[in-house]
């Protein structure tokens, strides 16, 4: 975000700006893992664009431009900025994409998303985040994003299929209704692997045959999807 480009009443503008180089720092680190040697214009435009302090708690406030993973309260965090725009960057969105998010949280994700995407259904098992994240995002203004309290394990199959689908907590397996509520040609981007043991961010293609391509990409550290499962 360049010096012309920040509201000159904006009180966060020089963090947000710092978040914003250590994110391109860590791209440029990351490259050798995930092809990607710097954030996309567009998914750049939409983290500089969401205000990140209005999802977190108000005694996290001061840091919420920092880039790591803060906590929001049972037991569940807002993910590091660096890994919402490497996960919207890998989904390679569309204007016209219908996006499933599985694990609402404070709303953050799907604030970004809801910028690049026509619609976001995104699935929150904590009905008292889900109603948070709702009243912020309403909040702001953001129209084209609905939150539903339901088991992630489980994805909306009311609203399927989807062009693309993004999980911000981590499932030991893929759950299947993941891979059938994605639309063949469909693109999802989610961690997979145990609580305590590894976990992989993969990026995973659905061929026109319904066979779910799969390629692993990063380490990371999620907290676990919660729920009944499968």
């Amino acid at each position: 975000m360049s010096a012309k480009d920040r509201p000159r009443d904006d009180p966060w503008a020089s963090e947000r700006a710092a978040m914003l180089v250590e994110i391109d720092d860590d791209f440029r680190r990351t490259a050798g893992d995930t092809g990607l040697t710097a954030m996309p214009a567009s998914v750049r435009a939409a983290i500089a664009a969401v205000p990140r302090h209005r999802f977190v708690p108000d005694d996290e406030r001061p840091f919420a431009y920092e880039n790591r993973p803060q906590p929001i309260g049972h037991g569940q965090t807002i993910s590091q900025p660096f890994i919402v725009a490497l996960m919207t960057a890998l989904l390679e969105l569309q204007p016209q994409d219908r996006v499933l998010e599985i694990g609402t949280g404070c709303g953050y994700q799907a604030a970004v998303l809801a910028r690049l995407a026509a619609r976001i259904d995104s699935i929150e098992i904590v009905p008292e985040l889900a109603a948070l994240a709702t009243a912020t995002l309403a909040q702001l203004g953001i129209a084209n994003v609905s939150v539903h309290v339901g088991d992630g394990h489980q994805g909306w199959g009311a609203q399927a299929p989807y062009d693309k689908i993004i999980a911000t907590a981590a499932a030991a397996t893929l759950p299947p209704a993941w891979a059938e509520q994605l639309a063949p040609g469909g693109r999802m981007v989610a961690p997979l692997g145990e609580r305590d043991g590894v976990q992989w961010l993969h990026v995973l293609q659905k061929r026109r045959d319904g066979s779910v391509q799969r390629q692993r990409i990063l380490g990371v550290r999620f907290v676990p999807l919660t729920g009944g499962g499968v």
